[in-house]
C-alpha cells in the first residue's frame, strides 16, 4: 500500500469538511517505526549474536543452567547504548535501567564476542557458591548464569582505537542475598 492509499483509508472528515489526518499520522508513523526497529535489530543470525549466544550459554551450561534466548529487542537496546558510550567516550551503566547489563572495552585492539563473554566468564574464579560472596569483581559473571534470566540480546560499537560491547538481560539478576543459581 502506497502513502496515499494510508492516508484515505485512515482518514476521515469531520463537520466542517476537514481532513483529519492527524491521528492516522500518528498510527502510521508508530507502525513505520515498529517495523524499522524490528528490521534494524539483531535477529540473532548475525556472526556476532550467534557467538555471543553461544559463549553465554556454554558458561551456563557448566552450572547446569538453562541456556538463554536471543532478543533482538534487548540486541537493539544494547547497540544504542554502546553507540552512546563510544560517542561520549565513557564506560557507565545506563542509568535506571531494569535489566541487568554488562560492560566490556578494548582499546588498541578488537576483541571477539567469546573473548568478551571469557573475560566476563573469567570472574568465576572470585565467587565463592557456599558463601555466596565474591572476592573482588564477579557481577558479570553472576549476571551470565543468573538462573532467573531467560533473555540476552548484545552489541559492539567500534571506533577509531576502541570498541565498546554492551549485553542486556531480562530478567535482571545480581539480586542481594540470592544465589544465582
Amino acid at each position: 500500500m502506497n502513502c496515499k492509499q494510508v492516508w484515505d483509508a485512515t482518514s476521515s472528515i469531520d463537520q466542517n469538511g476537514t481532513i483529519e489526518v492527524v491521528r492516522s499520522m500518528r498510527v502510521a508513523a508508530f507502525w513505520f517505526l515498529l517495523v524499522l526497529a524490528a528490521a534494524s535489530g539483531d535477529d540473532g543470525s548475525s556472526p556476532v549474536a550467534r557467538e555471543m549466544l553461544s559463549a553465554h550459554n556454554s558458561v551456563r551450561g557448566r552450572v547446569d543452567v538453562a541456556p538463554l534466548a536471543w532478543s533482538a529487542g534487548m540486541a537493539a537496546r544494547s547497540q544504542e547504548w554502546a553507540d552512546t558510550l563510544l560517542a561520549r567516550n565513557e564506560l557507565v551503566h545506563r542509568p535506571n535501567s531494569t535489566y541487568g547489563e554488562n560492560l566490556f572495552e578494548i582499546r588498541g585492539a578488537t576483541a571477539s564476542a567469546a573473548h568478551v563473554v571469557n573475560s566476563w566468564a573469567a570472574e568465576a574464579r572470585n565467587y565463592d557458591y557456599r558463601s555466596n560472596r565474591c572476592r573482588g569483581v564477579c557481577g558479570h559473571y553472576t549476571q551470565i548464569v543468573w538462573g532467573s534470566t531467560r533473555e540476552v540480546g548484545c552489541a559492539v560499537a567500534r571506533g577509531p582505537g576502541r570498541e565498546v560491547w554492551v549485553c542486556d538481560y531480562n530478567p535482571a539478576g545480581n539480586w542481594m542475598g540470592r544465589r544465582p543459581y
